[in-house]
């Protein structure tokens, strides 16, 4: 896991205030990984560090270190995943919980700059990092992001989160929405989300879509990043051809279309008509998602979200999905 600094900064300006609670160290078996993390606010949270009554001791305590703090603050605790806490895993975990106002989100923002990673001692009080905490930096640093969080010598180093998965959604009907809402808190995706008016989206949209209204949705094709995952499914037809027309005159990593086995025999049938090679044509997969669970929009959104976890290439492309 790593730290989302625009997931941090969406909710400090939304709520002013907010706790973070992160895994900073485990020992034996534990629900999650050092890393994970959760926000909490005063009427709220979001994401999860493993459930259960641990999860709700660490909301009680973050909602307590925002009430009796007035100004950024950390609280370090040890819980053993026993009798105690009625759970049976039989670990322990250590969770760090930070406040962060608008100034402690920018005070750990310059350290992300300089750093490339957010690095802070979770253990003790000394405010240089040693030799070893410098040398785990480096080593992030030389990963590209790959490395996973991790506590040394007193210091919770996270590498910082950037998008894996760049999704461009064309559509923001009953199955684009259930799209947006099932990949909205999957870590490590970013996406666009196109439609032809603003009246087309939902009032509140999942915090990682960014909102594009296009008067001709297929010229937003040409600003996607060439490793972008595309899916098709406007209200018209016409308009899912045409995108997948201009789609294939330039690279992308995968695409779908949703529709019927009938559809997708018409669409190809015309794409190789008009001059794209059938390879080409066949990179595009019809219908999205797994049809074994059903045409409901969330069913399909499910699909959808697991074949882009499970195998960016691994499209199903039997049955029957949508109009």
């Amino acid at each position: 896991m790593s730290f989302d600094a625009d997931e941090l900064e969406r909710k400090v300006a939304e709520a002013g205030r907010v706790a973070r609670v992160v895994v900073a160290k485990t020992r034996g078996s534990t629900p999650r990984e050092v890393g994970a993390s959760m926000l909490v606010w005063n009427d709220g949270e979001s994401g999860t560090i493993g459930g259960g009554a641990l999860e709700l001791q660490a909301i009680g305590g973050a909602r307590s270190l925002l009430e009796s703090s007035s100004e950024s603050a950390t609280l370090i605790r040890q819980y053993s995943l026993g009798p105690g806490l009625g759970q049976c895993c039989g670990g322990a975990v250590t969770l760090l919980t930070e406040i962060f106002d608008r100034g402690g989100f920018d005070e750990a923002k310059k350290g992300v700059a300089r750093t490339g990673s957010f690095a802070r001692h979770a253990e003790g009080s000394e405010t240089d990092p040693p030799n070893a905490v410098k040398r785990a930096l480096r080593r992030i640093g030389d990963s590209r992001g790959s490395m996973r969080s991790t506590l040394v010598a007193g210091w919770l180093i996270e590498p910082v989160r950037s998008p894996e998965r760049h999704v461009w959604l064309y559509g923001a009907g009953h199955v684009g929405r259930a799209i947006a809402d099932v990949l909205g808190p999957l870590p490590g995706f970013r996406t666009k989300w196109i439609d032809v008016a603003m009246k087309r989206f939902p009032q509140k949209c999942p915090s990682n879509a960014e909102i594009s209204v296009e008067k001709n949705p297929v010229d937003a094709v040409d600003c996607a990043p060439e490793a972008a995952d595309h899916l098709i499914l406007t209200f018209s037809h016409a308009l899912d051809l045409e995108i997948c027309g201009r789609l294939l005159e330039r690279p992308f990593r995968t695409a779908g279309l949703i529709g019927s086995d009938t559809k997708w025999a018409r669409f190809r049938k015309r794409l190789v008509e008009i001059g794209h090679p059938e390879s080409s044509v066949d990179r595009i997969k019809c219908p999205i998602g797994n049809p074994a669970l059903g045409k409901h929009p969330r069913a399909i959104a499910i699909g959808v979200a697991a074949s882009l976890l499970a195998d960016p290439g691994a499209w199903p492309q039997t049955g029957e999905t949508g109009h």
